[in-house]
């Protein structure tokens, strides 16, 4: 069954920030056309049913390239707590390749999806994300109707206001404690968590921000480009590029303010097309025909 398609009306609105991090600027007015979006990401269990439709085979399952990467077994990156604190330059010490680590088994040959089937699916690339957004009729959505939605015709630096936890109120999957080594979970979950836990947004999105990043269509620059369109890179049956990096946005369940301050509508991050790991996911996006 394919999520609810949530309409998104057309309108202005400002993109981006100069807060946070460089990438995120400049802060700049974007017009979106009428679309919609899921309202959630994409589950264990809906992917499951388009693996079981169409026989498809994700990267991460897939006999990797010799000359590129050597002798490396099928996988994908895993993240994996270290026992104390480490230097957070160095994003090597809590990421590994775990061989056998596929959306199926994200952690490894030891793990499965079969108590979550309600949790965003992971350990997706770029073209597996793709290929099952062409199978639902859809597609991704852009880097600007992505913040848009996220936004919900706001302005404020989180999707629900200035307030990081209004209230002392959790409103996003993100991490608790110290990161990478103690995290307290957020509601419980320490890792992804099911769809729809946290709040909505004010228009009916859940988990825009936090529980896992999410694809978008278009292609990263290390700032918003204002003199050029942004690049829609590759058609949904197009193959990876790993020397091509697409817009992640929304921040995970590993976001953590002292690391990666990135649970906020204009954060936004670059990742290889042929990457899949453990806190990226999907949601599609569906055009919608002009007002009458």
């Amino acid at each position: 069954m394919l999520t609810e398609l949530v309409d998104i009306p057309a309108g202005v609105f400002r993109m981006g920030s100069t807060s946070f991090y460089p990438e995120e600027a400049p802060i700049h007015s974007v017009a979106v056309a009428p679309f919609a979006l899921e309202r959630h990401p994409v589950t264990n269990v809906q992917f499951a049913e388009f693996v079981a439709a169409t026989g498809y085979v994700t990267l991460a399952e897939q006999e990797l390239d010799a000359a590129r990467y050597g002798d490396a077994e099928p996988g994908a990156l895993v993240f994996t707590p270290t026992q104390g604190p480490v230097d957070l330059r160095d994003w090597r010490q809590w990421w590994r390749w775990v061989p056998g680590a596929s959306w199926r088994r994200p952690f490894g040959p030891d793990s499965t999806v079969a108590d979550k089937p309600d949790h965003p699916v992971v350990q997706v690339a770029y073209p597996d994300a793709t290929a099952y957004a062409r199978w639902a009729g859809r597609r991704l959505p852009t880097e600007a109707e992505w913040e848009y939605a996220a936004r919900a015709a706001g302005t404020s630096t989180y999707a629900w206001g200035e307030e990081e936890r209004p209230g002392n109120t959790l409103m996003a999957n993100t991490w608790q404690g110290d990161f990478p080594y103690r995290n307290l979970g957020a509601l419980g979950w320490a890792g992804t968590s099911p769809v729809g836990v946290f709040p909505p947004n004010g228009w009916g999105l859940v988990d825009m921000i936090g529980n896992v990043w999410e694809w978008t269509g278009t292609e990263f620059a290390a700032h918003h480009r204002l003199n050029e369109a942004p690049k829609a890179c590759c058609a949904p049956a197009g193959p990876a590029d790993p020397d091509v990096s697409q817009t992640l946005k929304g921040g995970s369940h590993l976001c953590a303010p002292q690391y990666c301050h990135r649970y906020r509508p204009a954060a936004r991050s670059p990742q290889s097309q042929d990457t899949a790991t453990s806190h990226i996911g999907f949601r599609c996006a569906s055009d919608l025909g002009e007002p009458a």
